[in-house]
């Protein structure tokens, strides 16, 4: 009997092989591929058979197996993002020969003892809507201010789902929340749940897949990655900060984890929940649309109020080549002498942005891409964010002397710098990605948060997410700065939702908390709209303007980026690529232009955008005259559905 056998690899189809085993479809057998033995699974006999060729023979049949409704999704996951399906089955399986062969080891459940819970009438009332269609496939927005409880309400409806035998999934943005998530969910349940990102270690890995592949494992918590995890039975996927851009996977198979977890729902035939705080503009449609159940929860859940507002204007006050104003410095000693925390809010990595040299004018630029190097004080370097590369400072200037540079503009670093000259009797501590290097500082970092032991914090975006810091009553937005950058379309979207977001880390044990927002644009529209808490009027107007300008989610868009070491050759390549397009109907192709990024480690980049109607699906077409492309092997080809901007 022949048997197709789809491989983890960057295959688009699978490979015939002899078996002598009653196999089914999603199977894992052992076969071999060139010298060596390859863990693959039997795939749907939909694809031709290759003449002339010598099959091989299954070499053995594992104890492991997918489901049907997997084995669809992985098609559909493929397909929908132009990805060759062997790599979307390697996100599934992994390293799986390594899996099983080791039959011994079982995930062990940390017990913890747990805490009292009781939801008050507007939790209640979230779940009782939530839990009323509860074993078919429906999609429900979770709404509600920061610090309302929203993460108990979905706790209790993961708690009922598991009495079944069933399992659920929660994903989370970043990798960094996992940790301070897991607290609350053991104080909850009493177990700690399992949790999947791409730090973990390839043991625990192994631990992990299997315990999900025999529905041992009835909760995990786990980023992106964790959607294509081969659950045995399960029941429900929730989807905390829903609207977060870090869903959006840029690097290898390019996805957007949410929407891809609502058709993951979709084709398991159970519920999935978007939890938020304010919905992202394609979510915010789809409510108004009527396709998604939309629960609210208004009140902070000990009814303790949002944090008072209070803007300073930067073109009045005299900051004296300083960040922080004197009237925020006032206001902060304040909070500070009734025990108060603080959080400075920059939204800026290291010390400066650039540099300039004020004899020579010179400017430290990455050799690689297209970006100026950031300073960072505590490694004395200039980084680049987006190839890593570091350098030293020192340079020689024109004259032969050394290079006098003048910082242009803050990072956390020169805020934490001016912040202790302010405030010398403080301690204060940077909250930052890079300052987060080992397990153990950060959990020492949150230990010294949670007993008071740090005044202030400077903090970038990270802070803002998900956070219960109990002593945190006032924060200062640095620079409150709500233009874009020109090519991303999400800016205004992205901004509120931050701002928002950071605005409810205050006062969520206090009935007394602040925000300061320095801005040198006090009439800001949208700054004025979120102060007024009404950001339900930008989302309506937002998606006029959307509709407006035939942007997402009214069309689609697929980004195409071609990439190459010589800027004529990447642009050239790209010309081609339209004209072979234009053989698709209904399609509008814009472009080629130069990326806004022009150059990322060393390769200068074009773009093509495709525009389609929004309710047809084109990735087939449009795949199809991609892969019979002759492109030379020094260009790069990367497809982006659904792209989040335009860099």
């Amino acid at each position: 009997m022949k048997a197709q056998v789809l491989l983890p690899k960057i295959f688009n189809f699978p490979f015939t092989y002899n078996s002598r085993f009653k196999n089914k479809i999603g199977d894992l057998v052992e076969v071999p591929f060139g010298k060596k033995m390859e863990v693959g699974v039997i795939w749907k006999n939909n694809y031709t058979e290759p003449k002339k060729i010598k099959i091989r023979n299954i070499n053995n049949i594992t104890d492991y197996a997918i489901n049907k409704k997997l084995v669809d999704f992985i098609e559909w996951f493929s397909s929908y993002n132009m990805v060759p399906i062997g790599l979307v089955l390697k996100m599934v399986i992994g390293g799986s020969d390594k899996f099983i062969k080791k039959y011994d080891d079982l995930i062990k459940i940390k017990k913890i003892k747990k805490k009292f819970f009781k939801l008050n009438s507007e939790q209640k009332h979230a779940l009782d809507i939530l839990e009323k269609e509860n074993n078919k496939f429906n999609v429900a927005v979770l709404q509600g201010t920061t610090g309302s409880g929203k993460t108990l309400v979905y706790f209790e409806r993961i708690k009922k789902i598991i009495k079944k035998d069933k399992q659920a999934l929660v994903l989370l943005p970043e990798i960094f929340l996992t940790n301070e998530f897991k607290s609350r969910f053991g104080e909850f349940f009493g177990f700690e749940p399992a949790i999947w990102h791409s730090k973990i270690s390839p043991k625990q890995k192994r631990l992990i897949w299997k315990g999900v592949i025999n529905n041992k494992i009835k909760v995990l918590l786990g980023a992106r990655s964790s959607l294509l995890l081969p659950f045995k039975k399960l029941g429900i996927i929730i989807v905390d900060e829903e609207h977060d851009i870090s869903y959006k996977q840029d690097d290898g198979v390019i996805y957007n984890a949410r929407d891809m977890a609502i058709s993951r729902a979709h084709f398991e035939k159970i519920p999935i929940h978007l939890v938020t705080s304010i919905p992202s503009i394609e979510t915010y449609n789809n409510i108004c649309k009527n396709k998604y159940k939309h629960v609210k929860i208004l009140k902070r859940f000990n009814n303790n109020p949002l944090p008072e507002t209070k803007i300073i204007n930067l073109n009045i006050s005299k900051l004296k080549k300083k960040f922080i104003a004197e009237e925020t410095i006032n206001l902060v000693n304040l909070h500070l002498s009734k025990g108060d925390q603080v959080l400075f809010f920059i939204n800026r990595r290291g010390f400066a942005p650039y540099l300039i040299c004020k004899k020579c004018g010179y400017k430290h630029v990455c050799p690689n891409c297209s970006l100026y190097l950031t300073y960072h004080k505590i490694r004395n370097k200039v980084i680049c964010h987006h190839c890593s590369l570091e350098k030293n400072i020192k340079k020689k200037c024109d004259k032969n002397n050394d290079c006098e540079f003048i910082m242009y503009g803050p990072g956390v670093e020169k805020i934490f710098d001016e912040a202790k000259q302010i405030f010398p009797d403080k301690v204060i501590k940077i909250f930052s990605s890079d300052y987060f290097k080992t397990k153990e500082k950060t959990k020492k970092i949150f230990d010294e948060i949670k007993e008071n032991k740090i005044n202030i914090l400077i903090g970038t975006q990270m802070i803002s997410k998900g956070f219960n810091f109990p002593k945190l009553n006032c924060i200062v937005v640095i620079d409150a700065d709500f233009s874009g950058r020109g090519y991303d379309l999400r800016t205004t979207e992205k901004n509120i939702q931050l701002y928002h977001q950071l605005s409810g880390r205050a006062g969520r044990f206090s009935s007394k908390s602040l925000i300061i927002y320095q801005t040198s644009n006090p009439e800001d529209l949208i700054l004025n709209e979120l102060i007024k808490n009404k950001s339900e009027n930008f989302l309506k107007n937002e998606l006029i303007l959307r509709e407006k300008n035939q942007l997402p989610p009214f069309v689609r868009l697929i980004a195409i980026i071609i990439s190459s070491k010589e800027q004529s050759a990447s642009l050239q390549a790209a010309r081609e690529i339209k004209i072979k397009l234009k053989q698709i109907n209904n399609l509008e192709i814009l472009g080629p232009v130069d990326s806004p990024l022009l150059k990322i480690k060393k390769y200068f980049r074009s773009r093509l955008l495709i525009k389609l109607n929004s309710q047809i699906l084109m990735q087939k077409k449009i795949a199809n005259v991609l892969n019979r492309l002759k492109i030379s092997p020094k260009i790069k080809l990367r497809v982006d559905v659904d792209p989040m901007n335009f860099a």
